[in-house]
């Protein structure tokens, strides 16, 4: 199976990542070369780790370097793809003129997938004029090479059949599936997990706990892998706000974003990425 990733940041490297590891012949497409040097710099880090914890081989990392390919050519990209899992940032009109180009060079045959974790297929499906009813969610989880979760949102216009065959290929690339079968904005896990760590930003604000006892206490008493706030800080909180922000919009004050949240990204504490948010890291990204 030929897989096209659009978009080789921290989702889309990994996608195309997991989609390798399964097999498949992956393209990623991004915009300059210096962005396709820093995906393929993250999969060789990415595969490097599992070659040291022995969850792959040397020759097994070594075959799924082999099965990608990257490009800055989206008509390249797209020529023989079966699959198109577009993973830009969460801005619409990026995504839409994304979608818009999809529309006329991919085959007809390929199954057309937006990550996205909280914009509506919707509004994004408007892209395609009457092509809409192919367009599918594939909202995969970050990192996706860790997360066994993907979530698949059926659009207003989106044709039963697609929704099968993303729920297929999420599998295919070793993923638990669950369906949204409403195109409601942030889905079934975003509108569950900005809920939580909304209330654990209020009560950092409040002074009820620290960041570390409200992280430790969410992972030792729900058996969170991480806690929400050094998730959002590895996420970035300039992302996390537009999300929420996004949320308001769509289901009122519940999701409103905090003062102190805005003022982080003001001050472009936006966690790992820029060495501060609601921790400290040095220039590796270790939290000190």
């Amino acid at each position: 199976m030929n897989v096209a990733v659009l978009g080789g940041g921290i989702m889309g490297n990994g996608i195309a990542q997991i989609a390798a590891t399964a097999g498949d012949h992956a393209v990623v497409r991004d915009v300059d070369d210096a962005a396709l040097a820093q995906a393929r710099a993250t999969i060789e880090h990415s595969l490097g780790r599992m070659v040291k914890s022995e969850r792959l081989s040397a020759a097994e990392a070594e075959g799924v370097l082999d099965r990608l390919r990257f490009t800055t050519d989206t008509a390249d990209a797209l020529s023989a793809a079966d699959v198109v899992v577009e993973a830009v940032p969460e801005v619409l009109d990026l995504k839409r003129s994304v979608w818009a180009e999809v529309g006329e060079l991919a085959p007809a045959h390929a199954l057309l997938g937006t990550n996205t974790s909280q914009l509506s297929i919707t509004s994004i499906a408007v892209a395609l004029g009457d092509q809409a009813a192919r367009l599918v969610g594939m909202h995969f989880f970050n990192p996706p090479v860790m997360m066994r979760l993907c979530e698949v949102i059926a659009g207003t216009e989106t044709a039963p059949e697609e929704v099968q065959r993303a729920r297929e290929f999420g599998e295919h690339v070793g993923k638990e599936v669950v369906v949204c079968r409403k195109d409601s904005p942030g889905f079934i896990t975003s509108r569950a997990y900005a809920i939580l760590r909304l209330e654990c930003i209020r009560m950092l604000e409040e002074g009820v706990a620290t960041a570390e006892d409200i992280d430790k206490a969410l992972k030792l008493g729900f058996n969170f892998p991480m806690g929400p706030l050094e998730l959002g800080d590895m996420n970035g909180l300039d992302t996390f706000l537009h999300a929420v922000t996004s949320l308001a919009d769509a289901h009122g004050d519940r999701y409103r974003p905090t003062v102190g949240l805005r003022n982080m990204v003001a001050a472009n504490r936006l966690g790992r990425k820029t060495g501060a948010g609601f921790y400290e890291y040095d220039e590796d990204g270790r939290r000190r």
